[in-house]
């Protein structure tokens, strides 16, 4: 028997080429998917930081040798040239004192002094501050006037700062700041008449 020859119609290799094709596109798509996926690297780096505060300590003297912390009221007590303690009128009296940065301290600082609080009778007595180049205090002492001669004790007028430097290195304390006190008994000084006055010295780091 002859067999007959199988026609392929256009219909019949149309959907055939559409197979293929479709094949091909799922294999382009398949080899992009594969490529992408190898081309995603990825790395890291990690970074960390330690924080710790510094310290900041205000000392004082009254000798200019030996210092020490003072840190509430009525804090240390000025050595005077004269008893202060039996002044006439037109009397005046010196007293020496120093400030510095403690050891370790990391930070300079500026320091501002505040109104003196005052207890008793302080009446008819002025006060002036210096701050002379070396520790001492007496009538010939000069140097930068930090709180000007007739100011009454119990006030400071407007902001009356100095700078402190920290050690070099901050193991070791700070150049001492030199401060003289100076104090007037007025005219209408009263017999008997008793009060105190207590000086703060308020360091701020810079």
């Amino acid at each position: 028997m002859k067999q007959k020859a199988v026609r392929q119609t256009d219909d019949t290799v149309g959907a055939r080429s559409g197979r293929v094709r479709a094949i091909l596109a799922a294999g382009l798509v398949l080899g992009v998917g594969a490529t992408v996926t190898l081309a995603a690297w990825n790395d890291s780096e990690f970074v960390t930081g330690t924080f710790q505060a510094g310290s900041f300590n205000l000392q004082g003297s009254t000798d200019g040798a030996a210092f020490s912390d003072h840190a509430s009221a009525p804090g240390a007590t000025l050595g005077f040239s004269v008893n202060a303690a039996n002044l006439s009128p037109g009397d005046v009296v010196y007293a020496p004192y120093a400030v510095r940065l403690a050891a370790n301290t990391t930070s300079p600082a500026t320091v501002t002094v505040t109104a003196p609080s005052t207890s008793g009778t302080v009446a008819n007595l002025t006060y002036s501050l210096i701050q002379p180049s070396a520790f001492g205090c007496s009538a010939a002492t000069t140097g930068t006037t930090l709180v000007p001669t007739n100011t009454a004790v119990g006030s400071v007028p407007g902001t009356v700062t100095f700078a402190l430097a920290a050690g070099t290195p901050t193991t070791n304390p700070g150049a001492a700041v030199p401060l003289c006190f100076v104090v007037r008994a007025g005219a209408g000084l009263t017999q008997s008449q008793t009060g105190t006055a207590t000086w703060q010295f308020q360091a701020a780091s810079n």
